[in-house]
């Protein structure tokens, strides 16, 4: 009998999360029950969301401790109680951290049997389409705006001001050393970018926004956010992804003079979820796959080998030594089908 490795939370972090707080298990090969799919997982996802699951409620429950780590994944249909869905389907789901997972047929999507399937989680997928729906949807950018995003060499950052450039934007950076920060400008067009780490990132926003901030979107929170918060233009708008900054620490930090500054200048400040925006993914799938044919937009897709490294993709995530969209390779991409 095929045997399914699973990876489980050992042990909540109180602080920093570590490889320790995981563990490796071994057991019998789950079957689809009623109305269910097995899927073999060919690609996990791996965000900084994940790390905010673990320290409660979010817009999803809790990862709790012995609980099998999850995450979304990349899979092929292997078996199905549901007529919707047949051997050889690729199908996108929040599954486990493990070669194999029994998903509700509901909780399933089918997705285009497109090669790499790594794209499927990057510009294709949950990376690009954040990235889109947020700038886009949220962002409104004109033609001319100055917009800043955070986590600028990161999955979804990384997108934001590639697809701000598409758009006739200013896109400027702000990434966690030189290096990324030479990478973010050189290897994918930004017109500037700043080191968060620097001794005055005031001083050197400033500098890289002489015209100031029209759209600002916010991977990190905490004292990025405030730093650009107080060089918004009058009726700018502020994206607001995620918090990596403050996923990791137990004494979260926030910008202060909220809401002062808001109405001083007439801010608009939004969060979302990427499938809030599920009714426009055709439109944003439609452009972002023109504009990857026409060279406009390049694809970074870091992907770590092998499930037992799934905890050391994460940690390592969190420290910031990822560029582009990090996933986890569990199996190869399948044959394509032909159907």
């Amino acid at each position: 009998m095929t045997r399914n490795r699973q990876i489980f939370v050992r042990e909540l972090p109180k602080a920093e999360l570590s490889e320790e707080h995981f563990e490796m298990r071994e057991g019998d090969m789950p079957s689809a029950g009623d109305n269910e799919v097995l899927v073999r997982t060919i690609l996990i996802s791996i965000d900084a969301a994940n790390r905010a699951w673990m320290k409660g409620p979010t817009y999803r429950k809790a990862v709790k401790e012995r609980d099998v780590m999850h995450a979304y994944c990349i899979g092929e249909v292997v078996e199905s109680n549901d007529g919707a869905f047949k051997t050889g389907d690729i199908v996108a789901a929040e599954a486990g951290w493990a070669d194999y997972s029994a998903v509700a047929a509901a909780d399933v999507q089918k997705l285009p049997d497109i090669r790499p399937l790594s794209h499927l989680l990057s510009v294709l997928g949950i990376a690009g389409k954040t990235a889109y729906h947020g700038l886009v949807g949220i962002g409104q950018p004109r033609a001319g705006n100055t917009v800043v995003v955070s986590a600028a060499a990161g999955s979804v950052g990384m997108y934001v001001g590639q697809i701000a450039k598409v758009l006739g934007c200013r896109a400027v950076g702000i990434a966690g050393s030189a290096e990324k920060c030479d990478w973010v400008t050189g290897e994918l067009g930004f017109d500037a970018c700043v080191n968060h780490r620097s001794d005055n990132l005031f001083r050197e926003l400033k500098a890289a926004c002489p015209d100031g901030i029209d759209i600002y979107f916010d991977n990190v929170g905490g004292a990025v956010l405030e730093t650009a918060l107080f060089q918004m233009n009058m009726k700018g708008r502020i994206v607001c992804c995620g918090a990596a900054s403050q996923y990791d620490i137990e004494d979260t930090t926030g910008p202060r003079n909220l809401p002062g500054i808001l109405v001083v200048k007439r801010l608009r400040m939004e969060g979302f979820i990427y499938f809030d925006f599920a009714k426009q993914d055709e439109k944003a799938e439609q452009n972002l796959s023109t504009w990857l044919e026409e060279g406009k937009i390049k694809v970074v897709d870091d992907i770590v080998g092998g499930l037992e490294n799934a905890p050391h993709a994460l940690v390592g995530l969190l420290a910031g030594e990822n560029r582009g969209k990090r996933m986890v390779r569990v199996a190869p991409d399948p044959a394509k089908t032909g159907r």
